[in-house]
């Protein structure tokens, strides 16, 4: 199945080294826009930071792997002091293989962390990734977003990783 996740959560924060064990996780492709950020925010969302910290403190590798430009990517990552991949042309695997090269781990520990299922779900399911799929931090404004995410809808996860139904 082309848009199949290993697990769906709220934010990228509710990713605890625990659950990565569990899923024999040791490195993260990190996507940026809506999952680290807001669009065009230098900032990362509240509690990105830590977040980032916990990993690294975990032994978590990281690498963000964008569609955008360097002048957008490199700032940011620079910020949080991770390794990217800019224009990474999503859902095709160029960014995903320049990133394993640089976080020197195997494809079976690998999962790619991100919010859009076009680009970040397609793209890790091509390259048979696990998958953390998180809802964004926000919905885009543009007719062009408006539309992907009105696509986006069937192919949505159901059921939060972690959480019971009762």
């Amino acid at each position: 199945m082309l848009f199949k996740t290993t697990a769906a959560l709220r934010s990228v924060c509710d990713i605890t080294p625990q659950m990565l064990s569990a899923l024999k996780i040791k490195g993260l492709l990190l996507d940026l826009d809506n999952t680290l950020t807001t669009h065009d925010n230098p900032r990362p969302a509240d509690g990105v930071t830590e977040w980032i910290a916990c990993m690294k403190e975990n032994g978590i590798k990281m690498c963000i792997v964008s569609n955008n430009h360097p002048p957008r990517v490199k700032p940011f990552a620079d910020l949080l002091g991770l390794d990217f991949v800019c224009e990474g042309k999503k859902p095709l695997a160029k960014g995903f293989r320049n990133a394993k090269k640089i976080m020197n781990l195997p494809w079976s520990s690998l999962a790619v962390v991100g919010d859009q299922i076009y680009t970040d779900v397609l793209g890790a399911n091509l390259k048979r990734l696990k998958c953390i799929f998180v809802f964004p931090i926000e919905h885009e404004k543009t007719r062009f977003f408006r539309f992907k995410r009105r696509m986006e809808i069937p192919f949505l996860p159901r059921k939060i990783y972690g959480e019971s139904k009762n």
